[in-house]
């Protein structure tokens, strides 16, 4: 293989987005607002990595903004007060996201599970079954 196109083949690779995003969620993300894409996206993450780590849970649903508004950057943003659903139940959660410049390929998602919301406070938060 000539030098270029193995140097081309190499960059692609760092040029990739840490986390592939699934064609059909793609389709839907690139119909939002850029400020609902960034959350939108970051939430789909924030579940995809809680269901794939070891964590046990398996999420089917990430708030961003239950218990504390998040903060957006350009690329980015922190949701201290975020939530997740797992088996019918809700837990506090802590996510930081950086994205794309798109708000669509996440670069990098750190995340805290904190503890379970117990169920009388559910209507207080707006959460549901």
């Amino acid at each position: 293989m000539p030098k270029r196109l193995l140097l081309f083949v190499s960059l692609l690779g760092l040029a990739a987005p840490a986390f592939a995003v699934d064609p059909a969620i793609k389709k839907q993300l690139e119909k939002l607002d850029p400020s609902t894409r960034l959350e939108q996206s970051c939430d789909t993450e924030a579940m995809s990595r809680i269901n794939s780590d070891s964590t046990g849970f398996k999420p089917d649903k990430v708030i961003a903004y239950t218990f504390k508004d998040p903060v957006a950057g350009d690329n980015s943003l922190q949701a201290p007060g975020a939530v997740f659903r797992s088996k019918g139940d809700w837990y506090h959660l802590s996510y930081n996201c950086i994205t794309g410049p798109q708000h669509i390929n996440v670069r990098e998602l750190d995340y805290q599970i904190g503890e379970k919301v117990p169920r009388e406070k559910w209507d207080k938060y707006y959460l549901y079954d």
